[in-house]
């Protein structure tokens, strides 16, 4: 019989750290990465000897790019792992660390998402099977579908789905390790450059590039190496999913409630628990679309919430208090451990001016082109 990741031994998060989500620029990726793993081993006051494993997520560097990186930190001879799973690559590599820690096979491992922007290959482009729409609904253009299908339904403005967007970039602009750090109002928003339907450039996210690492671990490691256990918060669940054959328009959204409902089920809390939310926003639309499915409000209803502040910073439920994809910006490799990152700022209470109030429980959710969902939850013991 399968097990879950909380019936095993606990994991906590002890040590996060990042290279600044930016645009391209001639940073080397090597650089990116470093200086992301070296803040994380100095958060949690670990030295890279005792890290025993260490996972790679990345979606545009090619093969076996992690070990470039790592050497610079002295060849320890411990396992690597490289893993691609579209923008839920990083997001896969935390759950992989947390499994192999859980499981008692380490002690300690490594979650590092790093990447530049490169031109693109997607696999399903070369199995040789075309599809009638292969050059017509490209991500931006069904997403902007999306959106006057949501708007039409529940009748609803384009300028209320853009308030997410406000939202983000408001955090976003307290956010040292965003890529987008500039508030905007509703109107900037709406006059930003068109993309698609009603999606301006202001409601999609850049892709730019970036590195966030995080460093998980056992109650025994914590102990022997003498790391402070008040900062250390614990992965309460970890859940995946993948398409189902005969998936309709809302696919991602569909995916979005059943793993949420498994990871919250796993942790023993419900949606009205969480104090943060870390959310796949790619698109103004998708804030929407997943808020309602990870069950913080009833379908059709999220634009009223987000209009009386309860995703706001010090309402309800902050969602994607970093800024988000939108503001917090996509990078692919970084973006699901960088929001195991900010959960873990909140759950400290060292957030800063992003800081939700009396936050202890969170949860980070990814969607990867394919498509593959995940969810984590972490707690405040």
């Amino acid at each position: 019989m399968s097990r879950r990741l909380s019936e095993l031994r606990p994991v906590y998060v002890v040590g996060i750290g990042w290279h600044r989500y930016q645009n391209p620029s001639e940073t080397s990726y090597v650089t990116l990465g470093l200086t992301a793993i070296r803040a994380a081993l100095a958060d949690a006051k670990l030295e890279w000897p005792l890290v025993e494993s260490s996972y790679i997520g990345t979606g545009l560097l090619g093969m076996a790019a992690g070990r470039a990186m790592l050497k610079h930190l002295g060849a320890s001879g411990r396992p690597l792992v490289h893993i691609e799973n579209a923008s839920a690559s990083g997001s896969a590599a935390f759950r992989h660390a947390c499994i192999e820690v859980a499981a008692g096979i380490s002690d300690v491992a490594l979650a590092i998402g790093c990447d530049k922007r490169n031109p693109v290959v997607r696999g399903f482009t070369r199995t040789g099977i075309g599809t009638l729409a292969d050059d017509a609904i490209v991500p931006f253009t069904h997403f902007a579908l999306l959106t006057n299908e949501y708007a039409a339904r529940y009748r609803v403005t384009p300028a209320d789905i853009a308030r997410v967007a406000v939202k983000n970039h408001g955090n976003g602009a307290k956010n040292p390790h965003a890529q987008r750090q500039q508030a905007r109002t509703l109107e900037e928003v709406l006059a930003g450059k068109p993309i698609s339907g009603t999606l301006t450039s202001l409601q999609c996210c850049p892709v730019g590039e970036g590195a966030a690492a995080v460093i998980v671990a056992a109650e025994d490691a914590i102990k022997r190496y003498n790391l402070d256990a008040s900062r250390a918060i614990r992965v309460a669940s970890s859940a995946a999913a993948s398409e189902r054959p005969g998936a309709a328009s809302d696919a991602d959204a569909s995916l979005t409630r059943e793993t949420i409902q498994t990871a919250l089920r796993d942790a023993q809390i419900a949606a009205t628990d969480l104090d943060v939310l870390e959310m796949h926003d790619a698109f103004t639309i998708e804030e929407l679309l997943y808020t309602e499915a990870a069950g913080l409000c009833a379908d059709g209803t999220a634009v009223h919430a987000l209009k009386d502040g309860e995703f706001d910073i010090g309402g309800r439920c902050a969602v994607s208090p970093s800024g988000g994809l939108i503001a917090m910006g996509h990078p692919i490799g970084p973006t699901g451990i960088g929001q195991i990152g900010e959960l873990t700022l909140q759950l400290r209470r060292e957030a800063g001016l992003r800081q939700q109030p009396n936050a202890r429980t969170g949860l980070a959710h990814m969607v990867g082109l394919g498509s593959v969902c995940y969810a984590h939850v972490l707690q405040r013991d």
